[in-house]
């Protein structure tokens, strides 16, 4: 059974971990507070999950502990941030205050990322803008090729996802984060972890045949969402997310999760929406809470007790999670505990 850790302590051991690996420590506070965040969405791939991955590839050359991420291009609506190849979480917090500020006078802005790393769920950054009360997309590159072009086998693109969020009024906010891929690649690291199959239906192997053996997905196929459409999407969020910013895509994808030493060059993208550049923000909210109550008050199927908006899942998790701890099953705090050990920090809930 998992052990279930405070929300707090959780942020105090990966922030105490991130500082012994010579983060300096607004950095480490930085990613570990959004980290942590991860873990109490549910976003269990990309929360204290990647610690130990992310420390390692500091270690071992492949990422900048003490970057400095900067802008290299800027015009009035937009602006291209050089990560310095750090922690994936400082660029693109830096690229969401950035579109952010020019929204404010420009009505939209749109900020990209080069030389940044993995930064965890999609929706962090966009909800950064909705917080703002704005509307927020954010696109990315994946930080490994899992997906072929469709009816291909060549692991050209990754799942290089998507994330929207929108304001409500008293509804809670639409927030969407999806990967094009039917699974994100971090769902089938956790299954692996924790010794669980996979669903039939995330990746087949190279003659079509369903694979569910999450340890031997390095030989599968991630499968798109929608067949071609998915790939058709994923291809184009890679353009805009990575070719557009000089960031990586296709074939110079680097696989993070094989390789610790090469810099991977990750991108991103950022757009923020000013509400008020398209009338009044408060019957825009009004608008979007009547919307939900229709979709959540319509005629469902049988068997099925609710419509879910999407976000309002992950909400739920949240709650719960900040009430009851952040679950960490016995084979990741086995590595958490090493990972201590290894760096002379306390151990988590130590």
């Amino acid at each position: 059974m998992p052990d279930h850790i405070p929300a707090e302590a959780l942020r105090r051991f990966m922030t105490g971990i991130y500082e012994a690996a010579g983060v300096p420590a607004a950095d480490a506070a930085l990613v570990a507070g959004l980290m942590t965040e991860a873990d109490l969405i549910g976003a269990d791939g990309h929360g204290v999950f990647r610690l130990a991955q992310y420390v390692r590839r500091m270690r071992a050359g492949g990422m900048n502990p003490r970057a400095t991420p900067r802008i290299v291009e800027e015009r009035p609506a937009s602006a291209l941030i050089d990560g310095d190849n750090g922690l994936g979480h400082l660029a693109t917090t830096m690229a969401a205050h950035t579109a952010i500020a020019k929204a404010r006078s420009q009505g939209v802005a749109w900020c990209g990322v080069r030389h940044g790393n993995h930064a965890g769920p999609a929706s962090l950054y966009a909800r950064m803008v909705m917080e703002a009360g704005m509307i927020g997309l954010y696109l990315a590159v994946g930080s490994a090729n899992h997906l072929p072009p469709w009816g291909g086998l060549e692991l050209l693109l990754s799942t290089n996802p998507i994330a929207v969020a929108v304001p409500a009024g008293e509804e809670p906010p639409i927030i969407l984060d999806m990967a094009t891929t039917v699974a994100a690649y971090g769902k089938v690291k956790v299954k692996a972890q924790r010794g669980e199959p996979m669903p039939e239906g995330w990746m087949i192997d190279k003659q079509g045949q369903p694979l569910t053996d999450p340890k031997r997905a390095g030989e599968g196929l991630l499968l798109p969402i929608g067949g071609y459409k998915g790939y058709g999407l994923a291809l184009i969020f890679g353009l805009l997310a990575g070719t557009l910013n000089g960031a990586a895509m296709g074939r110079d994808v680097v696989d993070f999760n094989a390789d610790d030493t090469t810099v991977t060059n990750t991108g991103q993208a950022i757009l923020a929406i000013d509400l008020a550049a398209f009338g009044d923000p408060g019957e825009f909210r009004r608008r979007v809470d009547g919307l939900a109550r229709e979709i959540r008050g319509s005629a469902r199927l049988p068997g099925v007790d609710r419509i879910f908006l999407p976000g309002e899942q992950s909400a739920a998790t949240r709650a719960r999670r900040a009430a009851e701890g952040v679950p960490i099953p016995p084979p990741l705090r086995t590595q958490l505990d090493t990972l201590a050990d290894e760096l002379g920090a306390p151990r988590l809930g130590a």
